[in-house]
């Protein structure tokens, strides 16, 4: 049996979510970008996808630190790729916080308003595909970004797009239809030219195979190569995430416990589908005794 820590995207912020956590980590932070990172999660901070971004990945990683135990796998979703390839020992902190920190502006600045995205829940993909057909055009831009459970799925595009596919969603019986707290386009080709700016700095940027097995959020399975990694990493904000292929892959590897880090515990609610028999739990709001317990627990059934 194995253990999977997991790392939550954009949408999962929420203000005051760095206060608490490890000093250390949060000082370390402030040094390496010279700016004082405690400032980066106030509401009005976290209208920024830089913000966002920056303190998904600072809690990823000091929320890790503090559990001190080594799991045998680490995913994340979107930005979580960051912290995850952190944990895993292939990108330094350092370099992570300058990449996300290019990461949030060059989202930003393409799509600075009138884009985002929304999740349809209740149904499934192939009708959420026949919808997005339907819809999508040269002035009416709008895509699959996220298939994030059987029917639970992201749309990303343009706002009246997206309200046009919320609509139709509604009348073929979806659930709810909800425009997520995020501000750009993420994880469709509107994204495909700040990519490749991103990807020009990874190539200077020193990277490690990874200690710890790192599954990729968009290929639903494990990346070895360093050079995979970094394409991994700097194409992600333009690449669908398949998230319940990930999960459904890790599930298949016999990871039994899942840990979610902070913020937050969507990426629980999603295991619990996927996970038939073992634990999936978020860091926030559990004890942190018990969470090393089950992982000392995995850990002695799995050796």
């Amino acid at each position: 049996m194995s253990s999977l820590l997991v790392f939550p995207g954009q949408g999962a912020q929420r203000p005051g979510m760095l206060q608490g956590l490890p000093r250390e980590t949060l000082d370390e932070a402030c040094d390496l970008l010279g700016e004082d990172v405690l400032q980066l999660d106030s509401a009005e901070a976290l209208r920024s996808t830089r913000a966002v971004q920056l303190c998904l990945l600072i809690a990823g990683v000091a929320a890790t630190r503090q559990l001190a135990m080594t799991p045998d796998y680490v995913a994340g979703l979107s930005i979580g790729a960051y912290p995850a390839a952190v944990v895993a020992g292939a990108l330094s902190f350092s370099d992570a916080l300058h990449l996300v920190s290019l990461r949030g502006e060059l989202m930003q600045q393409a799509y600075p308003q009138g884009y985002g995205m929304t999740a349809i829940i209740g149904l499934d993909l192939i009708t959420v595909e026949g919808l997005l057909a339907q819809v999508h055009g040269v002035d009416t831009p709008v895509y699959l970004a996220n298939i994030n459970a059987d029917n639970q799925v992201v749309i990303a595009g343009s706002d009246g797009a997206m309200q046009a596919v919320a609509a139709l969603a509604k009348a073929q019986g979806a659930g709810l239809a909800k425009r997520l707290a995020v501000s750009v386009p993420s994880h469709c080709p509107l994204l495909e030219a700040p990519a490749t700016v991103l990807a020009e700095a990874f190539a200077n940027v020193p990277m490690q195979t990874p200690k710890i097995a790192y599954l990729s959020g968009s290929r639903a399975r494990p990346v070895l190569k360093v050079d995979a990694l970094r394409d991994d990493l700097a194409f992600n904000m333009c690449r669908i995430v398949d998230w319940r292929g990930t999960v459904q892959s890790a599930y298949e590897r016999g990871v039994r416990l899942q840990i979610e880090l902070p913020p937050g515990a969507v990426l629980t609610g999603l295991a619990r589908r996927v996970f038939e028999q073992g634990s999936v739990i978020a860091f926030d709001g559990a004890r942190l005794d018990t969470l090393q317990a089950l992982m000392c627990e995995e850990g002695s059934r799995h050796s």
